[in-house]
Order: C-alpha cells, then structure tokens, then sequence
C-alpha cells in the first residue's frame, strides 16, 4: 500500500472548520489591538495631574510598541491562515514544502498553518 500524498475531502472539511474558526478569533484580537492603538476607547488623562499625566505618557509609549508588536505578530497570523485556506482549495494544503510527505493529523489540529512537518521544521535548526 502506497503512503498517502494529500488528505480527502472530508479530512479537508475538518482542517477549514478548525481554520475558519481559528481566523475569526485572530480577526477579532487583531482589531482589538488596532482599536487600541488608535485609541478609539480613549479616556485620556486630561483631568489628572501634569504629574501623573507625565509618567502615563511614558508608560504609554512602551505599551503602544507592545501593542503595535502584537498586531503585527497577529496580522502575521492572519494571514498565515488565510493562506492555509488558499492551500485547501488549491490541493496543497497538509503537504510539507519541505519533504513533500504529508503533515501528520495531530499537528495541523494545533497548527493548522503549518507548511512544515516537526521533521523539517528540525531540520531547519
């Protein structure tokens, strides 16, 4: 018997469900950052002390970079999942770009972004 070389359609179906579900969360903490970052729920510390109001703006730069990091590392996300549904409905979804085998079940069911089996990933060091 021949080792399989991509996942059927229903295992497909399962793999965009887990995707799908997986992308509206990340869409949603990814404008959760951006709302925070544009400061659409903004109190402002207009009505404190200059005093405090200084070290708030020093802490807020730090935060803002904070911020602005992990929108980006969540836009990364994103868009890592958008392309696993790209690789779904083009046929390459599952299939290491490295060794061409395909991914094992259980790693896609926790990163279903994954292009690269732990063998490869390994590898790369």
């Amino acid at each position: 018997m021949s080792e399989k070389n991509k996942y059927s359609a229903d295992e497909l179906k399962e793999f965009q469900g887990i995707i799908t579900e997986k992308l509206e969360k990340a869409r949603e903490d990814l404008t959760l950052l951006v709302d925070q970052l544009s400061h659409k729920d903004d109190h402002g510390t207009e009505d404190t002390s200059p005093t405090f109001k200084l070290m708030d703006e020093g802490s807020d730069v730090l935060s803002k970079e904070e911020i602005n990091q992990l929108a980006a590392r969540q836009q990364k996300f994103v868009q890592s999942l958008e392309n696993a549904l790209i690789r779904i409905k083009n046929g390459t979804y599952g299939i290491c770009r490295a060794t061409g085998k395909l991914i094992p079940k259980e790693r896609l069911r926790i990163v279903p972004h994954a292009t690269l089996s732990i063998e490869a990933k390994n590898a790369q060091g």
